[in-house]
């Protein structure tokens, strides 16, 4: 998702642009994250160069944070320079070097769900702090002119691609992206998702962790049943 929305303000592809991706194959940007494409990501990041990578992926909450007075939360970790294992096209496709949080990831899609205020995260934890609860606004983030050219991929995941498993109801959409990666030997699996209905939506992140039969489609099941 980082690597799209930074693609798209600076003006690499729209949503509609065909990379060439290995012999005649080439796929836009609504496919690759239906389809969770990891070939047209890395060349993303290829284009893109770790710079622009990395000013995006902070400005998106990367490495900080995401909770307001979480107890436990610890930050997640973006790389100081490109891995040497693959580059960068290998830390936008499979996230090599990128130590992500489910709060982290998160409040990135909060930000994507309401278009552009990335807030932060807060647990009340009584009756009282429910009632007296203020939002904290983190920062605005300048992508709701990118946001319907994500949309339609995010969507396409849950009803055709590798996130079916969340799709429960046809009048309430939901929009996602799966992830599947693996730490050391333990296999991740990634969903992060909201639902786009009315001014109430819901933000839904899965993070599996464990053996070989762990990945995202399995953690897009698990969101599919919360909501």
């Amino acid at each position: 998702l980082v690597a799209a929305l930074a693609a798209l303000s600076e003006g690499i592809i729209d949503r509609d642009t065909m990379l060439r991706l290995y012999g005649r194959k080439k796929m836009n940007l609504t496919e690759a994250l239906a389809h969770s494409n990891n070939p047209y990501f890395a060349s993303l990041g290829v284009k893109l160069g770790y710079e622009r990578v990395a000013y995006y992926a902070r400005l998106f909450g990367l490495g900080e944070r995401a909770g307001l007075n979480i107890e436990g939360e610890q930050p997640g970790v973006f790389p100081a320079s490109a891995t040497k294992d693959g580059g960068v096209g290998m830390m936008t496709s499979f996230g090599e070097g990128i130590s992500l949080t489910p709060l982290e990831l998160t409040g990135l899609l909060v930000a994507m769900a309401n278009g552009g205020t990335l807030y932060y995260l807060q647990y009340p934890r009584s009756e009282r702090e429910i009632n007296e609860f203020i939002p904290r606004i983190k920062r605005h983030l300048d992508i709701a002119q990118w946001l319907p050219e994500i949309k339609p991929g995010m969507l396409g995941a849950v009803e055709y691609g590798t996130a079916r498993r969340a799709h429960y109801d046809n009048s309430e959409p939901i929009l996602g992206k799966t992830g599947t990666c693996t730490d050391n030997r333990t296999h991740l699996g990634w969903f992060g998702s909201f639902n786009d209905v009315g001014r109430n939506k819901l933000v839904v992140v899965v993070l599996l962790t464990g053996g070989r039969p762990v990945n995202g489609p399995v953690a897009a099941g698990i969101a599919g049943g919360v909501y």
